[in-house]
């Protein structure tokens, strides 16, 4: 086995020098797949519906095309679920990724072509490897095993398959990759969580692991029971070689103390940008912490600055404010709308982006258009939090698990406020000073909320709940989201979360 995976290397090494996942060609790339996707999808239901054989360039398309929420697509997508095809896309659709979102009880059933398998997520997967064998001088990772972390799958009628991206993306690996993943399909399906979480100890505790693949909440959650199984203290003990860890889905520097501190600081992070719609971007130098933007993997982009967005949040054609990839600027942040390869048309995905370099085009990712609290006018944003969260824990050497906020609108004794709930590994000794920190952090990040702050005129301070050990994880499994790519959101304008959690935590 050492000998193919030997001669798989030199391979790898090979094709290094031909793989092209970002290159000058960007605006070029961008409009031979708009062109494309204009031309296969003509005669499908929505082609014709909304006449795409006069559609020639992209002004045409932002005219005949309206920006579309995917309330605006469900009723195709509920069409091509019943088994009806060529509807938004040309190409036959049997997969749908159930996308996580969110964790309230609707799900949002993603299209995934053949071609969204191949030509999106399987390419940008393969250039994602190539750009870690060539740029981060890994010396042990090609000889041991990835664990990898995914959800679960169902086969309903007619064959059609639906479940987590993940569980899609790893049936549908070829089957030489076995040689150098953990686990075996028949554990990585299961589709209850705590079963599948012990098999997976079981088949890999004995194992030579050198990377781990997934959600940063959910391998902690992993790498702790480990560690509590074997009574071992640093995950280090138990694979010496894990050297790399390829994470996406949520931010990731609240989580990365805690995962410098049970790898003794051994392990190295490569961020991706891997949603149910479409692979889109991933880190490729180890010194920076931005994603390369891949525009020749079967997405079309455009872009509504945020400033439009919250100007023009309820108006259902946001046509004049659209704009392709060659009109973007830096230091803008950019609510993304794309275009797939699986009949997506101008979707707005709900996340925000800021690029940090238009040649060639790199971005960092400031959060969701629905992780943001602007009740009192703050216009708080979920990097805003992360960041302060951050910091504050540095502060005072503490870890942080996962957190949520809502705003309290209880005028009643006080101005309204921020209620956080946050679960720590240990707790603060002093929450006091924690919060008070947190609060001045969170001023110098954001000056909306800095001024709607000053003097408690409109926002008093934040009241922060200590949650209880596994309370996060207690009520994710009670809405059935254990696991996979679901994660707990971190901000919300209403209070069904949070409310939940507080009468959760009394138990």
């Amino acid at each position: 086995m050492n000998l193919i995976k030997f001669i798989f290397f030199k391979f790898i090494k090979k094709i290094q020098k031909t793989s092209h996942y970002s290159s000058k060609n960007s605006l070029i790339n961008q409009s031979l797949i708009l062109k494309k996707f204009i031309s296969n999808s003509k005669n499908t239901f929505f082609g014709k519906k909304f006449n795409f054989k006069k559609i020639k360039n992209y002004k045409d398309f932002k005219n005949f095309i309206l920006v579309n929420k995917y309330e605006d697509l469900l009723p195709y997508i509920k069409d091509m679920k019943n088994g009806k095809q060529r509807v938004l896309w040309y190409s036959n659709i049997n997969n749908f990724a159930i996308s996580s979102g969110t964790t309230d009880s609707k799900s949002k059933y993603i299209p995934l072509s053949y071609e969204a398998i191949n030509d999106c997520h399987k390419k940008a997967s393969k250039d994602l490897i190539i750009t870690i064998f060539k740029n981060m001088n890994f010396k042990k990772l090609f000889f041991g095993k990835c664990l990898i972390f995914v959800g679960s799958l169902n086969v309903i009628e007619r064959n059609f398959i639906e479940g987590d991206l993940s569980a899609i993306l790893a049936k549908n690996l070829p089957l030489w990759t076995s040689l150098f993943k953990l686990p075996k399909n028949n554990i990585m399906l299961i589709k209850d969580w705590e079963i599948k979480v012990d098999k997976m100890i079981e088949s890999s505790i004995n194992k030579n692991i050198t990377s781990v693949v997934g959600v940063p909440s959910w391998i902690l959650f992993f790498f702790n029971k480990v560690l509590q199984k074997t009574n071992k203290k640093k995950i280090t003990e138990i694979w010496p070689n894990l050297e790399l860890f390829i994470h996406g889905g949520i931010e990731f520097a609240p989580y990365k103390k805690q995962f410098d501190y049970l790898s003794n600081y051994k392990l190295k992070y490569v961020n991706t940008y891997n949603a149910s719609e479409g692979f889109f971007g991933f880190q490729d130098k180890k010194l920076f912490n931005d994603m390369v933007l891949l525009t020749n993997h079967g997405i079309f982009y455009e872009f509504i600055s945020m400033e439009h967005y919250f100007m023009y949040l309820n108006n259902q054609n946001l046509l004049n404010y659209t704009i392709d990839l060659s009109e973007v600027r830096r230091g803008i942040d950019y609510v993304l709308v794309i275009t797939t390869n699986s009949g997506l048309w101008r979707y707005i995905i709900g996340d925000i982006i800021e690029f940090t370099k238009l040649n060639p085009f790199r971005f960092i990712i400031k959060g969701r258009t629905r992780q943001f609290i602007n009740t009192f006018g703050e216009e708080l944003m979920v990097h805003n939090t992360d960041k302060a969260v951050e910091l504050s824990s540095k502060k005072f050497n503490l870890n942080v698990l996962d957190y949520t906020v809502a705003p309290n609108f209880s005028f009643e004794k006080t101005n309204g406020y921020h209620e956080w709930i946050i679960e720590f590994s240990d707790n603060p000794e002093n929450l006091d000073a924690f919060t008070r920190y947190l609060d001045n952090k969170l001023k110098s990040l954001n000056s909306d909320y800095e001024a709607k702050r000053s003097k408690n005129l409109i926002i008093s301070l934040p009241k922060v709940h200590l949650a209880r050990k596994n309370l996060f994880f207690d009520w994710l499994k009670s809405k059935n989201k254990l696991g996979g790519q679901n994660k707990i959101p971190r901000l919300s304008s209403n209070r069904n979360y949070i409310d939940q959690l507080i009468k959760l935590n009394s138990k």
